[in-house]
């Protein structure tokens, strides 16, 4: 009402403290007094005073003293953080610890995923055209890169720190994937294509299996729209057969910044960072394609590629080669690395004189390096890898064959794996190390 305005209009001219000092019951009988003349009932007089002016002082003093250009957004924007502190006074200490520690790991996770990303806005940026053998090297790659992914797809106000830790998008309730039926052949397709990306790398077969049949199948005619640059991202795609080229709009010029094929995997990224669109994808051909829905990507690959993270990052902690490198690198390469298990002692996992392709840590058992000094030698033995020990490094480093064969030595043998390409991207800050070491290797001096 017109009255209440007038009422409140008042009251605008001075706060409370400059009339009362700071003493909030002479401040209630300024307010009451300047109620008195409005025709409103003593219940609202009384919200007003304990409740609304309060809240109204505090946050007009604070938009006096900062002078924000848009006042409304600063208010806005106070009131939200207003309901936050005042929320997260209802928490208990194990409660705050227990959330802090959440949202510590999810600040973790959002540095990590910048790597990532950062890794494939250059990857978009440098390409050319044309694929040759970069192409087959290429791991980890994605056909959409988001370089505004920090952009939310929804303008949201902050939530609270119980909000943001339990919120509806981070419950563990059950979880049914849904299912649609396909032949054993289709499915070991899909589980092949997707096992070289870092995201599905990181599920076990009873993962790989529910994933492969919750993908639905779609197919599109040539020069049909996939996804639109910008749009919010609701599911990816595995390309099963035909082409497609994904082009990124810039300064109204739309230019194609990758092919894909038969095999290939797109759209992961925008759900992966929940974040729009950020090319679009054109069908080249009539194309096949496999569709999975964003919340199986979120409760299954997104949340396996988080345990895998933490258990390698914990894991490499404890390995002297990667002492000194911070929290942000150790992530990096625990997301790149891949797992692979040996049943029996006396397999062999690299054999002297191959090609290299792999650096490995030992994760569980043992291993043994033999290595031939003279040719038609018999291999000696030269070192024994534990838990935590590593191998490969030489012929990565070197671009040379390998100097060693290695062998497990353990009824059950479990190594991680990193790829040369990989290894040369992630692995610069301890190369120096691994040259020094190298030294290991060399023949046992002969006593005279």
């Amino acid at each position: 009402p017109a009255s209440l305005a007038q009422g409140l209009n008042g009251l605008a001219g001075t706060t409370w403290r400059q009339r009362s000092g700071r003493c909030p019951l002479r401040a209630r009988v300024f307010v009451m007094e300047g109620l008195d003349s409005l025709k409103i009932s003593e219940e609202k007089k009384k919200y007003i005073v304990e409740l609304l002016n309060p809240v109204l002082e505090e946050m007009v003093a604070e938009a006096i003293h900062k002078m924000p250009k848009d006042p409304i957004p600063f208010m806005l924007e106070w009131l939200e953080n207003k309901r936050v502190v005042e929320e997260d006074k209802d928490l208990t200490v194990d409660e705050k610890d227990t959330l802090a520690k959440e949202n510590q790991s999810l600040q973790a996770e959002i540095e990590s995923m910048k790597g990532h990303l950062s890794e494939v806005v250059n990857m978009a940026n440098n390409e050319s055209g044309t694929h040759g053998d970069d192409e087959e090297e290429e791991d980890d790659d994605d056909d959409e890169p988001p370089p505004d992914f920090e952009r939310p797809m929804q303008t949201k106000a902050r939530q609270s720190v119980s909000a943001e830790a339990y919120g509806a998008w981070n419950q563990k309730a059950d979880f049914v994937a849904p299912v649609h039926d396909k032949t054993p052949e289709q499915r070991a397709r899909i589980a092949k294509s997707l096992e070289p990306s870092f995201l599905f790398s990181a599920l076990d077969s009873e993962e790989m299996d529910t994933v492969a049949l919750a993908f639905k199948e779609r197919t599109v005619e040539a020069d049909q729209l996939v996804i639109e640059q910008g749009d919010d991202g609701e599911c990816m795609f595995l390309i099963e057969e035909g082409a497609v080229e994904c082009l990124i709009k810039k300064d109204g010029e739309e230019r194609v910044v990758k092919a894909c094929g038969a095999g290939d995997v797109f759209g992961e990224l925008a759900l992966l960072y929940n974040c729009p669109r950020a090319a679009s994808v054109r069908s080249t051909a009539r194309t096949t394609l496999w569709e999975l829905d964003r919340e199986t990507f979120n409760r299954i690959v997104k949340d396996a590629a988080q345990k895998k993270r933490d258990t390698y990052t914990e894991f490499l902690k404890k390995v002297p080669l990667f002492a000194n490198m911070d929290s942000y690198e150790m992530m990096t390469i625990a997301d790149a690395l891949k797992v692979e298990v040996y049943e029996g002692s006396g397999n062999i996992i690299i054999q002297q004189g191959d090609q290299g392709d792999k650096f490995f840590i030992v994760l569980e058992g043992e291993c043994e390096a033999r290595k031939a000094f003279v040719a038609g030698q018999e291999p000696q033995k030269v070192m024994a890898h534990n838990v935590g020990d590593y191998f490969g490094e030489l012929a990565l480093i070197k671009n040379d064959s390998r100097a060693a064969s290695v062998f497990t030595a353990a009824p059950t043998c479990k190594v991680l794996s990193m790829d040369r390409r990989t290894f040369k991207r992630l692995c610069g800050p301890i190369e120096d190390i691994l040259r020094r070491e190298a030294r290991r290797y060399d023949p046992p001096e002969r006593v005279t």
